[in-house]
């Protein structure tokens, strides 16, 4: 295939995954909102309720997150970090793992992180909404929430994170070498 005749097919599957993907939004648009429970996590501050960080919105980004031992889930958090006021501007957002708030806050610090963090360690938010596998393994993703009228809130999305999705552009960027990401893995320093 010559390069012409590859930039062109390159361009019609470009097109066909941008159908594919609006596709997918508008059936994303028909899930039903499920009801889920206002769940105390804990904080720096003390204990929270998940509505109170949706702030002055009726909507809430909740990532679900692995802890400080996950280099995947720190690339993906270190990626909020860059847009949290693009995020903030529309949502609320939290971040979410199993570890305390001062190991939290301690991690955080050390990335440079500016978003809200809070422990769901003692509750069973992970497990309730399909991110707890069991055993202590949490799997990372995001729920999206929206607060009803009412006050009460109701899970409207969610999807798992990992390498090639489409909430970490390091592998995307990646993709466009010529060797593609390889066994690239990301590090805590480099």
């Amino acid at each position: 295939m010559s390069n012409e005749e590859t930039k062109q097919k390159l361009g019609e599957l470009y097109e066909q995954l941008m159908k594919v993907r609006s596709s997918m939004l508008e059936l994303q648009k028909g899930i039903e909102p499920e009801p889920i429970e206002d769940y105390e996590l804990n904080t720096l501050e003390g204990s929270r309720r998940v509505s109170s960080f949706f702030g002055d919105h009726d909507t809430l980004f909740l990532i679900h997150n692995m802890g400080s031992h996950c280099v995947y889930c720190t690339l993906w958090a270190d990626g909020f970090n860059g847009v949290i006021d693009h995020l903030q501007d529309r949502a609320g957002f939290v971040l979410t793992n199993p570890e305390s708030p001062e190991k939290q806050q301690e991690f955080a610090q050390s990335r440079g992180w500016r978003f809200p963090m809070a422990s769901v360690g003692d509750s069973s938010l992970a497990a309730d909404l399909g991110y707890d596998l069991g055993g202590g393994e949490l799997m990372p993703g995001v729920t999206v929430l929206k607060k009803r009228e009412d006050g009460s809130i109701a899970k409207v999305a969610d999807t798992p994170f990992g390498p090639g999705d489409a909430y970490c552009a390091v592998f995307n960027l990646f993709d466009l070498m010529p060797e593609g990401s390889g066994d690239w893995q990301p590090k805590f320093a480099y």
